[in-house]
């Protein structure tokens, strides 16, 4: 095959994804890295010595050797980093979420439109077990047609993760229905079958703006740390923080299905639950990754009642539940021409519209928004 040459874009945190696209023994390596913050640029030299590195990523797209690359800088740069990639003829692999606006996303689909340059999504949840399952459990109709969809999402992260750094100030993420949410809006309308046509929310900043917060000199920390708890004892946080902490919301998918969201950052553990409900029993999830099951109900009772049947999975409990290799593995295959993506640009934007118009309804009296698709701009 031909060597596909790799370029990194943001090689820092979530950059680490890229590095299961680099094997040289299939003909695909990464070549070149750009960051603007040195620290992350050297940590990327140390493990591609023969890399070239840049600190603006448009000198990085002047290459003509890169093939493809990997946008995996913080979200207010996807807009106009998909962008220029597009231009510049690369195929794209972009983190999500697509972006922060929903016109920044149309602006990225017009582009991949116009130029014809391959456009990948980086949802990687389409790739975890879990959610495979639960997908075939639903397509074999064993619970019927999906009629409710609830989930839950515990982030015991989030204080660390998403309230010491850009993530904490909505100039820079609008809010974190776009960059937690974003995953679970993508999951529920694949497995439901149709978008979201209208949305209402509410939510609030409720624990993280009560700890004591690091000035606007120091670089925030976001790495994660066990013995940051209870919540209010977290410290150096976001000098500004303006976005939400719990967030709730409710979704009218165009195919009836109503659905039910919560999301909150100061849990002590970590995961999603999600329940489907159809007109034959329902399906809930225990875990979502590793060790962890999938339990379905198909008889009535009239008290609380053992799962007619349990799925136990023991799949990979790194990257992502052995999912960020998978999703990598299927960006290259779709690069060369062998496979076909198994997420959508078009879906990836209609997660962003609900995350987007959620959070408007959060902020404007929990008023409802209508979801414009993206060939009903005009």
């Amino acid at each position: 095959m031909k060597e596909l040459k790799i370029g990194v874009i943001g090689v820092g945190g979530r950059g680490i994804l890229a590095s299961h696209s680099h094997k040289p023994d299939d003909a695909v390596i990464i070549t070149a890295g750009a960051d603007p913050w040195n620290v992350a640029l050297d940590k990327f030299a140390e493990e591609y010595p023969e890399a070239e590195l840049f600190d603006d990523y448009k000198l990085l797209l002047k290459s003509s050797d890169i093939d493809a690359v990997f946008i995996c800088s913080p979200d207010f740069c996807h807009e106009e980093q998909a962008i220029a990639a597009l231009e510049a003829g690369k195929a794209v692999y972009l983190e999500k979420p697509m972006a922060i606006t929903i016109e920044g996303c149309d602006r990225i689909l017009d582009t991949a439109e116009r130029t014809g340059s391959k456009l990948y999504l980086g949802h990687n949840m389409r790739h975890f077990e879990s959610i495979l399952k639960m997908k075939e459990i639903i397509d074999s109709g064993t619970i019927g047609e999906i009629k409710a969809v609830w989930c839950r999402h515990f982030v015991s992260y989030g204080g660390d993760a998403y309230f010491k750094d850009w993530h904490s100030e909505r100039k820079y993420s609008t809010g974190l229905l776009l960059q937690k949410a974003a995953h679970d809006i993508d999951v529920i309308h694949w497995l439901s079958g149709a978008y979201t046509k209208s949305v209402v929310g509410m939510g609030k900043l409720d624990v993280y703006d009560n700890c004591s917060k690091r000035t606007e000199d120091d670089r925030g920390d976001a790495s994660f740390h066990k013995e940051s708890w209870p919540p209010l004892t977290q410290k150096e946080m976001s000098p500004v923080i303006d976005v939400e902490d719990h967030n709730m919301i409710l979704m009218q998918l165009e195919n009836g299905v109503q659905v039910s969201y919560v999301q909150c950052h100061y849990t002590p553990d970590a995961w999603r639950n999600y329940t489907f409900i159809g007109t034959k029993g329902r399906i809930e999830n225990k875990g979502d990754h590793g060790n962890c099951s999938i339990e379905v109900y198909t008889n009535r009772t009239d008290d609380y009642s053992r799962p007619d049947q349990v799925h136990k999975l023991t799949g990979e409990s790194e990257g992502h539940g052995g999912a960020d290799p998978l999703i990598v593995q299927r960006f290259i295959d779709y690069v060369r021409g062998i496979a076909e993506p198994n997420t959508s640009p078009i879906a990836a934007r209609n997660a962003v519209a609900v995350g987007v118009a959620a959070t408007e309804s959060i902020r404007g009296g929990s008023c409802l928004k209508l979801i414009k698709k993206y060939d009903e701009r005009r």
